[in-house]
């Protein structure tokens, strides 16, 4: 159980400093190669924030754990929304001004939806992963589109902001540190899905378990720290950006990629708790956010209640935890 226990814990941490100089090299590629600004955040970062996730499911499912990855992509998203954003609007009240992100809210809560559809069935089949990437590629071009016409959209302004504060890497260190953070993040991908499957069969809980908590988690570590500096650069913006961002790659490319290298069969329990759960808080933050009335805006208290139903949802997997363990076989 200790070595499991220590790949895990050794796992995240090389996956979250591989995930940080894949970006590094990514962003100082896409720069150089003359990329704007509120591109090289759309897609370049957020490419890389959600990587973890992406690979760390492509290898859950490679070795026959589609539910590890069904949780990390479903898990992720809870993580992103209540637990990062509650934060970081307890610390600052976040404020969004982007006519980008305004669009993008209504998209996430679209194929939130399109995500429960397929669930009633109980599982995810080859043919819906691939409605699942075919509409991540449309995304993916709606938001270069979307880059090229909003040049002066806040978000690029966050953006080219942030870019300048970062060291100038000549483009030697930019590709070696894209294809050196490309391997770690293979490599600790590997190791973390190993420790998880091991922990859970020592535990006798489910794959999926451990992906809606210790890898969800784990692999959120990115955006809560790109977030939290966002915001104390009252780059607001660009802290709401990385979330949104990142759940619609978990919703459309992480659960994609797994259920197209394996289909997914699943518990009811991922459909009625950990779904609903995902699209009440989607659903909360389309309505935070897009600010029918005028700017949207997230306040402390709208930011305390996201974060306490994340301490809810994690207090009932844990329960749900220690009933299955005790509950006789």
């Amino acid at each position: 159980m200790l070595m499991p226990i220590l790949a895990v814990i050794g796992g995240l941490a090389l996956l979250i400093w591989s995930a940080d100089r894949f970006i590094d090299g990514a962003a100082a590629t896409a720069r150089l190669a003359g990329m704007p600004p509120l591109l090289i955040g759309m897609i370049i970062i957020g490419f890389g924030t959600s990587a973890p996730e992406m690979v760390v499911s492509a290898f859950a499912s490679l070795q026959g754990n589609p539910n590890l990855a069904l949780g990390n992509g479903y898990g992720s998203n809870i993580a992103n929304i209540a637990l990062i954003l509650g934060t970081t609007a307890l610390l600052s009240p976040i404020a969004v001004q982007s006519r980008i992100l305004r669009k993008e809210l209504p998209l996430l809560t679209l194929f939130t939806l399109l995500a429960g559809y397929q669930l009633l069935d109980g599982r995810i089949t080859r043919a819906e992963a691939v409605v699942l990437l075919a509409a991540f590629v449309a995304m993916m071009g709606w938001s270069v589109v979307q880059g090229i016409r909003q040049r002066g959209d806040s978000l690029g302004g966050d953006m080219e902001h942030e870019l300048a504060g970062e060291p100038t890497l000549t483009p030697g260190r930019a590709i070696f540190w894209l294809l050196l953070g490309l391997v770690l993040l293979i490599a600790s991908s590997r190791i973390l899905v190993w420790g998880a499957v091991d922990i859970a069969s020592a535990l006798g809980v489910s794959d999926l378990i451990i992906g809606l908590t210790v890898v969800a988690i784990g692999t959120s570590l990115p955006e809560l720290a790109s977030s939290l500096i966002a915001v104390r650069k009252n780059e607001h913006d660009l802290a709401l950006g990385n979330v949104i961002g990142s759940n619609m790659f978990n919703t459309l490319a992480v659960v994609g990629i797994a259920g197209a290298i394996e289909p997914i069969q699943f518990s009811p329990e991922v459909l009625t708790r950990d779904w609903v759960v995902m699209a009440g808080l989607t659903l909360s933050l389309f309505i935070l956010g897009y600010g029918f009335k005028g700017r949207g805006r997230i306040n402390r208290v709208e930011g305390g209640f996201l974060l306490s139903v994340f301490v809810a949802y994690t207090c009932w997997l844990i329960y749900s935890v220690i009933t299955t363990i005790n509950t006789p076989v």
